[in-house]
């Protein structure tokens, strides 16, 4: 087997390789002490991007590099530190060994944080059709697609084919799918009466739909009132209690057997974990997470540590597994890298025990929600709250910088100035 070259030796430290450079690979590759450990990070992507912001990339609001920070500069002066830009295949664990499309890396101990992609549910033509949002490429593909469907609006004479560029359905009632909603009802407020004034912005529609009972059903029955409430003040069209039964790129078919002609599905209503060979074949995993113990470790693998989105630890308040949040893999990052401290210095490691700090959601201009334990509010302070709570979580001072400019600029004039379609390929889409 041959071993990626141009690793050092790791000489009298003990190698972590860690893949994945999420919330929790990154937390813990900056967490664990370099002078125990030679730290290894490979990830497909050669940069770390802040997943909850990824929607303003989406909807113009942001430019990409402000939510991004590469690894690189991150671990700049770090000793100790290794990274590769690769994609991991297989674990082989009798031989302590990560196959990546580079080449095999030996290990001592293995951390995977893959993390989640889109679950389609088994819906293949949905799949084929519509967009997603879990990358950067993905959010510019989105983005110039948005565009792409006002320029051609302006230059089609058939008002069928305008209706179908202008209608825009989320699929998904979650975080994400309220706040791609609120940020496109904005666009239709604000933006097309400026940019795109020969169209009339009424025939914009924005549709959101899910297939639960009630919008962020994961959030308290408050918030989720307040929500559909803030849905309807943005005239967005809000179905729930319905299903996507398919999509064939230009409509969009619901299991009550009502029928949307879009050219504009973006989906985002579900995540499965990503499965890495020669783990998932051999550990019990529920819905392609992996069950790991109290400490995040795999079942029946000593050396083998899962965290974040792709691992299931059941508690007394979580049945049924943490929610997969930025905050329980930051927490899990945290306390893994501890405990390894403690595991070669002999010392009893210390269990997982989920800090449940709230959840938020924003649906536009001074609107949000928050749960924030007992306490369910939303309007302007909840606004403020996301505001502060997800500047402070972005990595890098400068990226701070211009992302607090960009809000405080779109706050005052209502315009991002931002709307470049930047392509490598021509927009096919119907």
């Amino acid at each position: 087997m041959e071993e990626i070259k141009n690793i050092p030796p790791k000489g009298n430290l003990k190698r972590v390789v860690i893949v994945g450079g999420g919330f929790a690979g990154l937390k813990i590759a900056r967490k664990l002490d370099k002078k125990l450990f030679q730290v290894v990070l490979i990830d497909r992507f050669n940069y770390h991007q802040f997943q909850p912001l990824l929607y303003q990339v989406a909807t113009a609001g942001l430019e990409p590099s402000s939510i991004v920070f590469p690894f690189r500069k991150v671990f700049q002066e770090t000793i100790s530190f290794h990274f590769r830009l690769c994609s991991a295949k297989r674990v082989v664990p009798e031989e302590h060994l990560l196959e990546t499309d580079i080449g095999y890396i030996q290990y001592d101990y293995l951390v995977v944080a893959t993390g989640c992609d889109t679950n389609f549910f088994g819906n293949d033509n949905v799949r084929e059709n519509a967009m997603t949002l879990k990358s950067i490429p993905e959010a510019l593909d989105i983005r110039n697609h948005i565009l792409h469907s006002f320029e051609r609006a302006l230059t089609t004479h058939n008002d069928a084919e305008v209706d179908e560029l202008l209608h825009f359905v989320i699929v998904g009632g979650g975080p994400t799918g309220v706040e791609l909603a609120g940020a496109l009802a904005e666009i239709r407020k604000y933006v097309v009466p400026k940019d795109y004034p020969e169209l009339d912005n009424e025939r914009m529609r924005v549709t959101l739909i899910d297939a639960g009972p009630k919008l962020l059903g994961s959030m308290s029955e408050e918030s989720s009132r307040k929500a559909l409430r803030f849905m309807k003040k943005l005239s967005v069209n809000v179905i729930v209690n319905c299903a996507v039964k398919g999509y064939d790129g230009s409509v969009v078919e619901l299991g009550n057997g009502e029928k949307i002609k879009s050219v504009n599905v973006f989906w985002v209503a579900g995540i499965a974990a990503n499965s890495l060979g020669g783990i998932q074949e051999k550990v019990k995993t529920f819905g392609g997470r992996i069950e790991v113990d109290s400490f995040n470790r795999i079942n029946n693998h000593e050396d083998i540590f899962a965290i974040g989105d792709n691992c299931l630890m059941t508690e007394e308040k979580f049945p049924k597994g943490h929610p997969q949040l930025a905050q329980v893999a930051i927490q899990q990052a945290k306390l893994l890298a501890l405990n390894l401290k403690k595991e070669i210095r002999g010392k009893k490691m210390k269990p997982f025990h989920y800090n449940d700090k709230g959840s938020m959601a924003t649906i536009g201009r001074n609107l949000a929600v928050a749960d924030l334990h007992f306490l369910h509010f939303g309007g302007l302070f909840a606004w403020l709250i996301w505001l502060f709570v997800h500047l402070m979580a972005i990595v890098g001072a400068k990226n701070r910088i211009i992302i607090f400019l960009n809000w405080m600029w779109h706050y005052f004039t209502l315009d991002q100035s931002l709307r470049l379609l930047i392509s490598t390929k021509p927009e096919n889409r119907k």
